[in-house]
Parts: C-alpha cells; sequence; structure tokens
C-alpha cells in the first residue's frame, strides 16, 4: 500500500494512478490474472522442455520393439549393422550422456534416475529412460555384479581422413589397429590413445568395431572423445554414401595416404631386428601400428608402414598384450615429445 494508504482515509491525490489502492477494482483484477497467466505460461513452457526431452516408463520385459537393442546384446553384429550401441555400467553410460554422441535412451534402476537426470535433461535429443527392477536386469547380461546402468547409443557417421588431417594440429599422433578382433583388447588400446593424447584411432578392415558392447565397456566410455575412421567395412561404406564421402577398401592403403601427408607409419612389431623402441623417432607426425596378438601385422600392412619397432623383450616373451604394447608405445612418445 502507498503512503496515502497509511492514513484514516485514502486520498488519491497523494499517491497516483500506479497505485494498486487507487485504481479501479475491475483493472486491478485484470492485472494480477494477466500475472497469474503469465507464470504459468512460463511454468508451462519450461514443462513442456523437460517433457519433451524427458519421458520415463517402467518396463519388466524388453518385449517392446524399442527395447530390442537391449534384448540383443549378445548380437552385436546386429547392433552394427543399425549403427548402435549399446553402454553399460555407471561411469560409461554417464560418458555417453556428456559426450555429443546421439543417445536413443536409457535402461537403469529407480535408484539411479535422480543421479542421471541432470544429464538426460541436458541432453539436446528426446530420450526414453526405462525404469527396470536390478535383478531383471542382471538376468539380461548374466552376472549379479552388474551395476543395472544401460543406454543405445547411435553411432556417428564416419569422417573422412581428410576432415582428421585438417583438424589434428602437428605433431600428429594417430594410431592404426590390423587384424585386432578381441573386443576387450581393442577397448583397452582406446584407453590408452585417449590417455595419451592420440588424435584419431584407424580401424583397419580386418578388425572388431570400437563400438561393440565390450569394446565400449572396456574403453571406459573413452571411445566417445576418440575420433575413429573404419576402413573397407559395409557398414562404413554404407554410412560414407550418406555424407557422400569417398571411403578406403584398406588399411594399407590409408597407410599408403597418411604417408602421402607426411606422416611416419611406424609398426609395433616384436618379432623385427630394425630398431627397438628407444631408437625409434616419435617426436613428429606419425601413425603407431597395432596388430593382433597372435599373427601379429599382415604383411601388405607391414610393407605399407616406413618401418617396424620392436620392444626390447628376452627371448622366452614373444609378445606383450596390445593393450599393454600400445601404453609403452604411446608413452614413449609422449616423453619425446616432452608430455611425460
Amino acid at each position: 500500500m502507498c503512503d496515502a494508504g497509511t492514513l484514516k482515509e485514502h486520498d488519491t491525490a497523494l499517491c497516483g494512478s500506479h497505485c494498486f489502492t487507487c485504481l479501479p477494482q475491475n483493472e486491478f483484477v485484470l492485472i494480477r490474472v494477466i500475472r497469474v497467466l503469465f507464470s504459468a505460461l512460463r511454468f508451462n513452457v519450461a514443462t513442456q522442455k523437460i517433457i519433451e526431452m524427458f519421458r520415463i516408463e517402467k518396463i519388466s520385459s524388453f518385449d517392446s520393439p524399442e527395447l530390442q537393442p537391449y534384448a540383443t546384446m549378445k548380437r552385436p553384429l546386429e547392433h552394427e549393422r543399425q549403427g548402435i550401441f549399446v553402454a553399460e555400467g555407471v561411469k560409461v553410460v554417464r560418458r555417453l550422456l556428456e559426450s555429443h554422441f546421439a543417445v536413443a535412451s536409457v535402461v537403469l534402476p529407480e535408484k539411479w534416475l535422480e543421479t542421471f537426470r541432470p544429464l538426460i535433461e541436458a541432453r539436446p535429443e528426446q530420450i526414453t529412460v526405462y525404469l527396470a527392477e536390478k535383478k531383471f536386469l542382471e538376468g539380461l547380461v548374466g552376472f549379479s555384479m552388474f551395476q543395472g546402468v544401460l543406454a543405445v547409443g547411435k553411432i556417428p557417421l564416419p569422417i573422412s581422413l581428410d576432415d582428421i588431417l585438417q583438424k589434428s594440429p602437428p605433431p600428429r599422433l594417430f594410431v592404426a589397429v590390423d587384424a585386432l578382433t578381441n573386443a576387450e583388447n581393442l577397448g583397452a588400446l582406446v584407453r590408452n590413445c585417449v590417455a595419451f593424447g592420440v588424435q584419431a584411432l584407424i580401424v583397419g578392415e580386418t578388425s572388431s568395431s570400437p563400438f561393440l558392447r565390450r569394446a565400449v565397456r572396456n574403453s571406459m566410455g573413452t571411445i566417445f572423445q576418440l575420433p575413429v575412421i573404419e576402413v573397407g567395412t559395409a557398414r562404413c561404406a554404407v554410412r560414407s554414401s550418406q555424407r557422400d564421402d569417398p571411403t578406403h577398401h584398406s588399411l594399407s592403403q590409408t597407410l599408403r595416404d597418411l604417408r602421402a601427408h607426411g606422416l611416419r607409419c611406424i609398426a609395433a612389431h616384436p618379432h623385427t631386428d630394425q630398431r627397438i623402441l628407444s631408437q625409434a623417432d616419435f617426436s613428429n607426425d606419425c601413425c603407431i601400428v597395432f596388430g593382433s596378438e597372435g599373427d601379429g601385422i599382415s604383411v601388405s600392412v607391414l610393407e605399407a608402414c616406413d618401418e617396424a619397432v620392436a620392444i626390447p623383450m628376452p627371448p622366452a616373451v614373444d609378445s606383450l598384450n596390445v593393450g599393454a604394447a600400445a601404453a609403452v608405445f604411446l608413452y614413449e612418445t609422449s616423453r619425446q615429445r616432452g608430455r611425460a
């Protein structure tokens, strides 16, 4: 109330037309109605935005077509053909939601909902969150220590070699894999790549996809931070055609293209007497190539490299796990570049 309202009789002359006491009753009511409607409108807009981005549904089975990716977790090739992957575990799903990767849905026990709510609400796309009992989810994956947190993400469209070269400041550091079919080992290698600042991973035509569920899990979600070029796969060819991008048909050809752009291709090969790790030069643009633990790097890929380098080991040891070998090579690269 205005100062005039403190008088025994309200004097309009002492206040002004802006005083609620001095307004005609119908105008006063109108202003109150406008304020209420405006507040309600703002609340509805905010609420609608959350609803559009975040839908919750309780489930007790995976019979719905939208839930088939979770029901077919043990058939990873189907997911690869569909351009999707399953992320599992609290840390991996969190990193997926924090990334630029598109997310289709999330499955989790209700106790995790509030933990993930801010990340889900911050997503630009609409996400359905399915709530399920932990025991039901444990039965799905087959072991009891499972945290019960899953998500379906979409594999991004492939990027071209030219894009990677343009976006990677020198000294460039790429990693390529040849005939690496073990998903767990590939995931561990991805984790090392991100830890040591690798700018891109080139996956050869004889290697597994780094977006297989076990590879994503073993990478601890670091795959969402690493640009990937997959060469010579049908899925990559189809997705490249969607962007009108050329795709290479072999890892050996891709390595030759890298050499044409000034990158030195170095094969991490245990069976060589050419040079040991400490003698190799990783200070300039380079791509380090890793192979399978059983057969190493194929002859055609070795021939496409500039040199082969070995980690010195006693004769009784044939080789290291590829994840361990990658960590050794990449640490030496960081040391030579003054980053260790």
